[in-house]
């Protein structure tokens, strides 16, 4: 079991960024009429996202994060000892473009940095990481980003995914703390169902080609080239409604709390529709499950620590309990209660 447990170490700073332009799930698709569109938009609970130019990579909105974050005068550059990036949609397929990042915002050469490679599950997994980093003697900070232009792997032709994503990046720092209790995660993997969310080509096991490229109605009634992402909705919503009860049981189960320990539930971003479902099940206090899909929609592996900065920074300045709860592409999912002590979160960057 894929349990892990921490102590005296946590999240010590927040920063966000997002794309300036506000799209209107309602008015501005052009690929459907007005009425599907509002009867799609309903449904997901997603009025508005953030969609990043075709100049601007998720480098960009982290670069924009990380900067504000180490221009505050609350953490050192030089003091960040691991840079951990997290995202599907990197610059290049080689190098890591958490190596690039080192440069760029002129980090030590004697700071480990690398990517990982996962989506919804992506924040919570690699804060567990960051957190087993952190604990090591000779590290004082590990730089936490998490960053997706997640519109650029969809079709805005697709019914399933063409209203669900939009794009943001978040910098997070993680330090010692000797005032923070005991941290717990779960992991958890399913790859049986992988090919539940899905870009087919662009890989090596299925390589580009001229036809990989072309929109199309798909067999599963989606439309959409195999070079963009793809979604089984039916598949995706049976798994989150049986397993993410599953694992936030668990996980407080594993950490010896209760439901009414916990301050704030922040899930992954899904959907209003799944989300909602999951506040049902678990009978939770809906006050205390936070939202911010319905201002930037679906971010994949940001829209955990987006929550964070847009819906609790003022609610934070006092100790607190969360639970985070992040599930899907993968598909994988990973939960985990974790104190929080005042962190320094500064404003939302748009760029």
């Amino acid at each position: 079991m894929a349990v892990f447990k921490h102590h005296g170490v946590g999240i010590s700073g927040m920063a966000a960024a997002v794309p300036k332009e506000v799209y209107n799930n309602y008015t501005d698709n052009p690929n459907f009429s007005p009425e599907d569109a509002k009867a799609i938009v309903d449904k997901t609970g997603i009025f508005e996202r953030r969609i990043a130019g075709s100049d601007t990579c998720a480098s960009d909105l982290a670069y924009a994060a990380a900067t504000k974050l180490l221009s505050s005068g609350q953490f050192e550059p030089e003091h960040t000892d691991v840079l951990i990036f997290v995202t599907q949609t990197p610059d290049y397929r080689m190098p890591a473009t958490g190596i690039l990042m080192q440069s760029r915002l002129n980090l030590p050469k004697s700071c480990a940095a690398f990517d990982i490679n996962l989506g919804c599950s992506g924040f919570v997994f690699g804060l567990n990481l960051a957190y087993t980093l952190a604990a090591q003697p000779a590290i004082r900070n590990v730089m936490l980003i998490n960053a997706e232009t997640r519109s650029k792997v969809y079709s805005f032709k697709d019914r399933q995914t063409g209203f669900l994503f939009g794009d943001a990046a978040t910098a997070f720092m993680i330090s010692k703390d000797s005032t923070l209790g005991e941290s717990v995660f779960k992991l958890d993997s399913d790859g049986e169902k992988g090919n539940y969310i899905m870009a087919k080509s662009g890989g090596y096991r299925n390589p580009s080609t001229p036809d990989s490229y072309i929109e199309k109605l798909q067999d599963d009634g989606g439309f959409h080239s195999d070079e963009q992402g793809y979604m089984d909705g039916a598949g995706v919503f049976e798994f989150v409604i049986t397993q993410v009860p599953r694992s936030v049981k668990d996980t407080l189960g594993l950490a010896g709390m209760q439901k009414e320990n916990i301050d704030y539930f922040v899930f992954h971003q899904a959907n209003r529709f799944m989300n909602d479902h999951l506040i049902r099940k678990l009978k939770l206090d809906a006050e205390k499950v936070p939202y911010c899909l319905h201002r930037f929609g679906n971010t994949s592996s940001v829209s955990i620590p987006l929550t964070m900065v847009t819906e609790l920074d003022d609610k934070l300045k006092e100790p607190k309990q969360l639970l985070i709860s992040g599930f899907g592409v993968g598909l994988s999912l990973g939960s985990a209660t974790i104190p929080i002590n005042n962190p320094f979160i500064l404003p939302l960057v748009e760029i």
